[in-house]
């Protein structure tokens, strides 16, 4: 008898403008911070189709030519869970940012003033790797009874 395991997909794409990428002021809820415009997977939907869908709402901006840039996980070996996000990023983008954008304020930062801003762990973890050759794969064991991360494994190809 096998158990079920709950997956659950994500997006998200770094949109880069030269010295600057695209970030999100998310201040609502308990995911706040800086972050890039990204989200859940449609059932039926790719990957990649999400990811350009999650940029479009977000952001306001079109973008195309996504280059994969990693896998980020977390497993939950307690509650028989595995959240993967596909990470993504861009230089080639067309349209106008959002006034009102619904996860949070977008905004144009300098690469290296991104690093001085309040991010979520799993985001600055990974941030540096978007501009670095190859491609990484981030994998987080979930500590189900501190509700916290637990072992974290980077792997870069």
């Amino acid at each position: 008898m096998s158990e079920e395991i709950t997956f659950k997909i994500w997006t998200l794409c770094m949109v880069q403008n030269g010295d600057k990428v695209l970030l999100l002021d998310r201040q609502h809820d308990s995911f706040k911070g800086f972050i890039p415009p990204g989200g859940k997977v449609d059932f039926l939907e790719s990957i990649v189709e999400a990811a350009i869908r999650e940029v479009k709402e977000e952001t306001g901006l079109e973008v195309r030519n996504l280059k994969y840039k990693g896998l980020y996980e977390y497993v939950n070996p307690v509650a028989n869970d595995r959240y993967m996000i596909f990470n993504y990023i861009t230089t080639d983008f067309t349209g106008e940012l959002l006034e009102n954008a619904p996860e949070g304020k977008a905004v144009w930062v300098n690469i290296n003033e991104a690093y001085t801003l309040p991010m979520q762990d799993s985001i600055r973890r990974r941030f540096p790797l978007f501009f670095e050759d190859g491609t990484f794969e981030i994998q987080v064991q979930w500590n189900h009874e501190e509700n916290k991360e637990g072992n974290v494994t980077v792997t870069r190809t």
